[in-house]
């Protein structure tokens, strides 16, 4: 499955939240998004919904010269002309959120995310207060999905349903350790309703996103996840 597609599904989960939030916050939603597509191995996407997550207080902009090393480093900060990310790389590859903790630079503001290091420095300066200043909460990325096509079926976006549907239900388990069955997990129960009932199951993706139902006739947690009848043949 190629990259581009994920970055388009977190994209459009996002406005999907946000167009469904109201008044609500949803800063650790969105966090848990962007934790799912780290994991893919994709691009940084941020600009694409900046002012959602500037809005949901996800992210943070300030001139240049709110940066706590600014008057030292002014050189280096006012030389700056392209997306600069302000951290030292992680050499041993095992963080990958580890670039984005100093904060980045795209020129003429300065960035930063709810809970890396710059996030905490800017509070203790004052410069965040207030409900952006708690810290960020880990939600599961079930729970997050299970708002998404709720939101989507609302609003009859079936596509985004699909998609979600179809990276298969242990994608959104998210590498957590359940001791239920699957269909006896209720938020996955949930979101595999949805699918059925709105035909998300059958909606037509890309060539290889969704299993074809031969691969899965012989798994029965895989047969319940499509909405395949257990009497119906599978050619």
């Amino acid at each position: 499955m190629s990259n581009h597609l994920i970055e388009d599904l977190v994209e459009s989960s996002i406005r999907a939240l946000h167009e469904a939030a109201g008044e609500r916050r949803l800063r650790d939603h969105i966090a848990a998004l962007y934790r799912f597509q780290e994991g893919q191995d994709c691009s940084f996407t941020r600009f694409r919904v900046l002012e959602i997550l500037l809005e949901h207080g996800f992210s943070f902009r300030f001139e240049l010269s709110a940066h706590p090393e600014y008057e030292s480093r002014r050189a280096f900060f006012d030389g700056l002309r392209e997306f600069t990310a302000l951290a030292e790389p992680d050499e041993d590859g095992r963080d990958d959120d580890a670039w984005l903790d100093q904060g980045y630079v795209d020129p003429p503001y300065l960035y930063c995310d709810a809970g890396t290091s710059l996030w905490r420095t800017m509070i203790e300066r004052g410069a965040i207060s207030g409900a952006d200043a708690e810290p960020p909460h880990k939600v599961r990325l079930l729970d997050v999905v299970r708002e998404i096509v709720d939101a989507a079926a609302v609003s009859g976006d079936i596509e985004l349903i699909a998609l979600w549907h179809a990276l298969g239900y242990s994608a959104l388990l998210d590498d957590e350790v359940w001791l239920e069955p699957a269909p006896e997990i209720p938020a996955l129960a949930a979101i595999r309703d949805v699918a059925v009932r709105t035909g998300a199951v059958s909606f037509d993706l890309p060539e290889g996103y969704r299993p074809p139902l031969w691969f899965i006739e012989d798994d029965e947690i895989e047969r319940w996840w499509a909405g395949v009848d257990e009497s119906a043949r599978i050619d």
